[in-house]
């Protein structure tokens, strides 16, 4: 077993490695992805090893980068595109959704689309406007599109494999003030599917559900709660699009209570469905109902603000709170 203990960074760099090294019809294109190893790192030594004609330095043209990138698929390739932060996603979003989105669909299954398109959001890194959305409700709702988020190293490592081997474009939003926490990665075990929710942390009053950059506040929330005699268990979600609802479901008719939290604004967010849908599925389970802690309905603010904007400990401990009191 070769378990190693490193970023979520340094893992995805080294899965994107193993993809070029695996497939030669894998390639990377991005703003800086090559000679400097992209704004975050993630690429760093790819393009030396690899060369220019796999590790591609683009335009400034996010909309080319994804056409171009859709064109390569329906000739063979695998590939990987980065969008160097999430508010420059949206001169792309056409390409993605009527395209990318769609051509599986319309050409009535004969074509596919292998593309991922990687992603760095959120807050919490103090950056200028543009730099911290969290736009990833406006890409679930979208079918014909996998969506999905690692909040760890291991699943760093391993959901970018899966989703390189996935003949359905995926999109690989990337918790970038995550970056640098260290975890272990086991590069010859793979932890499970790709859609599939995993309990991080057990219990038995409360769940948390989460994804992203929001399951480690989720799970320091629940040790905190385990301090005041409160059991709480914590469901990594991973996927928002499509959604392990089994697995919420589980663990509300377990627990009889459900708190969601998501960085992006609680205003239309992933939450909102979770809520409907478990409210429907185990409505006769719940003990309170099903509340959701996220960001605000503004637009993301400037940096000295953003960490009374950012759901934080206290945040999701008052929901957890204000559930256990029904």
């Amino acid at each position: 077993m070769a378990v190693e203990k490193m970023s979520i960074a340094k893992a995805l760099n080294e899965s994107l490695r193993l993809a070029l090294d695996t497939d030669p019809k894998v390639l990377i294109m991005g703003e800086d992805v090559g000679k400097l190893g992209g704004v975050f790192r993630i690429t760093d030594g790819l393009q030396k090893d690899f060369g220019e004609e796999r590790v591609i330095d683009t335009p400034l043209a996010e909309s080319g980068i994804v056409g171009t990138a859709i064109g390569l698929a329906l000739r063979g390739y695998r590939p990987i595109v980065e969008i160097q932060f999430d508010g420059f996603v949206f001169p792309a979003y056409d390409q993605i959704v009527t395209q990318l989105a769609k051509m599986h669909a319309r050409a009535l299954g004969k074509i596919k689309l292998p593309v991922v398109v990687r992603i760095p959001y959120g807050g919490g890194i103090g950056a200028v406007e543009h730099h911290s959305e969290s736009p990833e409700a406006l890409f679930a709702h979208v079918a014909g599109l996998k969506v999905v988020s690692p909040a760890n190293a291991s699943d760093a490592y391993w959901m970018m494999q899966q989703a390189v081997q996935s003949d359905d474009p995926v999109i690989f939003f990337e918790p970038k003030r995550r970056y640098w926490d260290k975890g272990e990665v086991d590069t010859e075990s793979i932890p499970g599917p790709l859609h599939k929710a995993v309990t991080v942390r057990e219990g038995s009053d409360l769940t948390l559900v989460a994804y992203g950059p929001m399951v480690k506040v989720c799970l320091e929330a629940a040790a905190a709660a385990q301090e005041e005699g409160k059991s709480v268990e914590v469901l990594d979600l991973r996927s928002m699009s499509p959604i392990d609802f089994d697995a919420i479901q589980t663990s509300v008719e377990k627990t009889g209570r459900l708190v969601v939290v998501h960085e992006a604004p609680v205003f239309y967010g992933s939450g909102a469905e979770i809520a409907a849908r478990i409210t429907e599925r185990s409505f006769y389970h719940l003990e309170a109902p099903v509340l959701r802690v996220g960001g605000y309905h503004v637009p993301y603010p400037p940096a000295r603000l953003e960490e009374e904007y950012l759901p934080g400990l206290d945040r999701v401990l008052d929901a957890v709170d204000r559930s256990l009191a029904y």
